[in-house]
Parts: C-alpha cells; sequence; structure tokens
C-alpha cells in the first residue's frame, strides 16, 4: 500500500519544485494520493493544475487532491508537509520595511521581521500539528519547511510533535561550494553546524578529504562575493558561513540598503505574479525557469530526499533541524539545531559535532535564548513576553529602543495575532 503525502500551504509558487522533486523519487517515495491544501482556493485552483499535469508528464499513478478543507485532507495522512505564509506576501512586505524605520534591519526570517513572523506562524503550525496527531495515521511525519525554521520545529517538539524541520540552505551551499571543487554534489559532505539560518560550514569532504581550507585559499574572495558577505569573516572563522549571517556581519551596509527602498518582498511578490500567470497556461506542464529566481533553490531535492530516507530507512546523512541531543555541547539536549543527521525509519539522527569557535558559540547561545522566548511570547499572546524576546534579539537590542518596535509590529499584524488581541475575535 502507498503513502498519503499532505502539503499545508499547496497554493504556493513553490509547490511545483516539490512535485517534481516527488515525482522523480518514485520509486523510493510510492505515493497513492497526494494531497494540496490551501485556503486561497484560486491560487490552489491555478498551482494544482500546473502539478497535474506535471503528475501526469511524469506518468505518476496516483491520485491528485486538490482541498480546502484541512481536516479532510489529513485524514490518513503518512506525511504532512508545512509550507504556509500567514498573512502572505503582503506580511512579509510588511516584516521588511517596518524595522528599518526603527533604526534595524527589517528581514522575514531573522531580526525584528522574523519575529514579528514567528508570532503569527508557531499558533497555526501548533494548531496544524494537533489536528495531525487526532486524524493523520499512526506516527504520521510532520515536515516544516515554514519559516522561521528553526523556532517553528523547537515549538513542535517541545509540544512532543513527531516533527523535523527542512531549510534549503545546506543543500545550495553543498551544491554550489562542489561545483568549485568539480565534484559531484553527493561526493561533497558538509560539516554544517549551528541554528537554522545561524550556521556555518567548517568542513567540506570529499573522499573523506577536508577540501574546505584549500577552497578558501584559493577562492574566498569569490565565494564572500557571491554570497554578498564580508570577506574578513571567511578568514576569521575559516569557514563558510551561512548567507543569512550577511545581517549579522555586515549590517550596517544591509541597513542603508534597506533605507534606500530595496525589498527583497517587492521583488519576490512581481515574480510570484508572473508565475501564477504562467502556472495558467494549460499547455505548460514543467516548472518555468522563473521558478529559479523565486528563491528557495533545490527546495524539491532536499524536501523529497527527506521524504524519501524517512520512509525507506536509508540512513544517509542530511542536513536537517533536530533535537539536540548533545550533537552540539554548546547547546542543552532538548535545543533544536541544524545539523548533519542520519535519516532512517525513526527520524533524524544527529551527527556529533566538533567544538564552536568562541565567536560562533557566543552568537548561537544568544539566538537560541532569543527563540525560547519568542516561543513562549508567541504561545502566550503576552506583551510583556514579546517586549522580553524582542529585546534579547541580538539584530534588535543594542539597535534600537525596542518598546516602539513592538507596538508597531503588534499593530501591523493584529489581524494575524488573536493571542494578542482577542477582544478582536469577539
Amino acid at each position: 500500500m502507498g503513502l498519503k503525502v499532505v502539503v499545508i500551504g499547496g497554493g504556493s509558487t513553490y509547490t511545483p519544485e516539490l512535485i517534481e522533486g516527488l515525482a522523480k523519487r518514485a520509486d523510493r517515495l510510492p505515493i497513492d494520493e497526494l494531497v494540496l491544501h490551501d485556503i486561497d482556493a484560486e491560487r490552489l485552483s491555478i498551482v494544482g493544475g500546473l502539478a497535474g499535469r506535471m503528475l501526469n508528464r511524469f506518468g505518476w499513478g496516483g491520485r491528485l487532491v486538490l482541498t480546502g478543507d484541512r481536516a479532510a485532507g489529513l485524514e490518513g495522512a503518512d506525511f504532512v508537509l508545512v509550507q504556509l505564509r500567514v498573512g502572505g506576501q503582503a506580511a512579509r512586505l510588511s516584516d521588511e520595511s517596518l524595522p528599518p524605520r526603527f533604526g534595524t534591519i527589517g528581514q522575514e526570517t531573522t531580526g525584528a521581521g522574523g519575529f514579528a513572523k514567528a508570532l503569527r506562524t508557531i499558533p497555526v503550525v501548533l494548531d496544524l500539528a494537533d489536528e495531525t496527531k487526532r486524524v493523520a495515521a499512526n506516527g504520521a511525519w510532520i515536515v516544516d519547511f515554514t519559516n522561521p525554521v528553526g523556532m517553528v520545529t523547537q515549538a513542535l517538539l517541545d509540544e512532543g510533535h513527531r516533527a523535523i524541520g527542512l531549510c534549503n540552505v545546506a543543500i545550495t551551499l553543498q551544491r554550489h561550494l562542489a561545483a568549485r571543487l568539480g565534484v559531484d554534489p553527493e561526493q561533497a559532505a558538509l560539516e554544517q553546524a549551528g541554528l537554522n539560518h545561524l550556521s556555518w560550514v567548517r568542513a567540506l569532504r570529499v573522499d573523506g578529504v577536508d577540501r574546505l581550507p584549500g577552497l578558501l585559499a584559493g577562492q574566498a574572495d569569490s565565494i564572500a562575493e557571491e554570497m554578498d558577505l564580508p570577506l574578513d569573516a571567511f578568514r576569521r572563522l575559516a569557514a563558510v558561513p551561512s548567507y543569512y549571517l550577511r545581517y549579522y556581519y555586515a549590517f550596517p551596509e544591509v541597513l542603508r540598503r534597506q533605507l534606500a527602498g530595496h525589498s527583497r518582498a517587492e521583488e519576490v511578490i512581481e515574480i510570484e505574479r508572473q508565475l501564477l500567470d504562467l502556472y495558467r497556461d494549460p499547455t505548460l506542464d514543467e516548472k518555468p525557469s522563473l521558478l529559479a529566481d523565486r528563491g528557495g533553490a533545490f527546495y524539491s531535492e532536499a524536501a523529497a530526499q527527506l521524504l524519501a530516507s524517512l520512509h525507506d530507512g536509508q540512513g544517509d546523512i542530511q542536513v536537517v533541524d533536530v533535537r539536540n541531543d548533545g550533537s552540539m555541547a554548546e547547546l542543552p539536549d532538548d535545543a533544536v539545531v541544524e545539523v548533519p543527521a542520519r535519516i532512517d525509519q525513526d527520524g533524524a539522527h544527529p551527527v556529533p559535532q566538533t567544538p564552536l569557535m568562541d565567536e560562533m558559540r557566543d552568537l548561537v547561545v544568544e539566538v537560541k535564548a532569543y527563540e525560547r522566548l519568542t516561543i513562549r511570547a508567541a504561545r502566550s499572546g503576552d506583551r510583556d513576553d514579546a517586549l522580553a524576546a524582542l529585546a534579547s534579539n541580538p539584530l534588535v537590542g543594542p539597535y534600537t529602543d525596542p518598546e516602539p518596535l513592538l507596538d508597531a509590529l503588534l499593530d501591523a499584524g493584529r489581524r494575524h495575532l488573536p493571542a494578542f488581541y482577542p477582544s478582536d475575535r469577539a
């Protein structure tokens, strides 16, 4: 008997990436029923139409279901992949454009913008997880691709849900660095440690030999330029930082650009408009090249590979967001970290990591404390909890007064923050 896979947020423009990845792994991942759920019926119809045409082109023999009924969609599910965006791109635009007015960076997963997104997202995903536990198959997996992945996964595991977090940063770095070495990506094993969007590649092994020192010696300048990161960070750390660390290492320059009017959210809104127009074409039966500009590179490979290994227990190593369980000595066992893990039918088993250098450790510990406070605030709806969390964020506290910023963030997200505004639902 085959599997039932449910995609929450199936109307996302990312979905064709996922469809391609699942279809290409049909030998390892025998799916009888694929359910795309979304609260936006029009987007679901457009994206679902393309998904159906793609699956037909691949010769897939299963059943594709498009639904706005979450409970019905989840019933009997073996895997639930979460890729939702509470508030849509309009909320993202607010997350990016509002914080710079208060002297700090606006970004959808880090800093004040990531904080606002976490407040909106965590309660929704926890509610989804509770429903999954009630109606899905026994032992169903929740695979979270919804940002901020680390915090969402931490909240899920804190509540005892069977969940793994997934981000495309590691697989993207693996592909790019392997290409620079001229080797097949599957030959390149990353030693990446840290938190989601706060990690460093400290080794890159090919046939057991660490090739990273030589790569940095010869190509650090061009890698830094490509990733828009300061060169001195590569030299100082002898590692390749996640490109999200630009918000820490190049804070003044990023803020300057944002104050000058640069907005990734506005770019994505336009790309999504164009993608949906393309998806409407009844003759289109493959993902368009424009999808590469949307972001989420190699998402299909990472997601499908994770599901396949959870199903067949292959035991390969993948970088995921998972309970620490001693892999990083700098954090407690119950902290969610982003590290290489061995994937089998029992889940993700993190590989022990060598200690972080002091600079990395201090930032990881500080951000993990902020994440814990933010999860508490998202669940409680308490303004004091939220203020404590926002003030502790290393991209906020040192740069601005968090109190007026918090008021502005809460007001902007009011319709998506029922825990903070219960009277609005009366």
